[in-house]
């Protein structure tokens, strides 16, 4: 009973954990791109300047990109730690019950590697835009 309850807190942090981190960077990647829309590059008197404004936040999702398959990680060596553990308790080693455990520990990786390519993904086509406006900054200012 106590081990089925620790078995969803894991789970159910870790998706949730996961799935909190997919809406910030999809939030904050759709901010840049309506920022990247309406900005003025005449208003920037240095690279510099313009640097910092479109660079804000961007660590978020490179910091996302580069933790979510560990979070999710984390969640599959909990599962497979607690099955391993249901499995000492139960003395006939029932292999339905060992793969469905094994199958929903796995499933936190699967999410992990989901959120970490969306938020490659975005931090790229971001990142490229911040160079394209650069640039043209950069050709405008001679």
């Amino acid at each position: 009973m106590q081990m089925e309850w620790i078995s969803r807190a894991i789970d159910f942090g870790v998706i949730g954990l996961l799935a909190t981190l997919s809406v910030v960077v999809v939030a904050i990647g759709l901010e840049r791109v309506f920022f990247y829309r309406s900005i003025e590059l005449k208003s920037f008197s240095s690279i510099k300047a313009l640097e910092l404004e479109l660079t804000k936040r961007l660590f978020v999702i490179a910091s996302v990109a580069s933790n979510a398959p560990y979070i999710g990680l984390l969640g599959t060596v909990l599962g497979i730690m607690l099955t391993f553990y249901n499995m000492g308790l139960d003395a006939s080693a029932d292999t339905s019950k060992i793969m469905a455990g094994l199958a929903l520990a796995l499933k936190a990786t699967a999410a992990g590697l989901v959120v970490a390519l969306v938020a490659v993904v975005t931090y790229n086509v971001l990142l490229r835009k911040t160079k394209v406006l650069m640039l043209q900054w950069e050709i405008a200012h001679g």
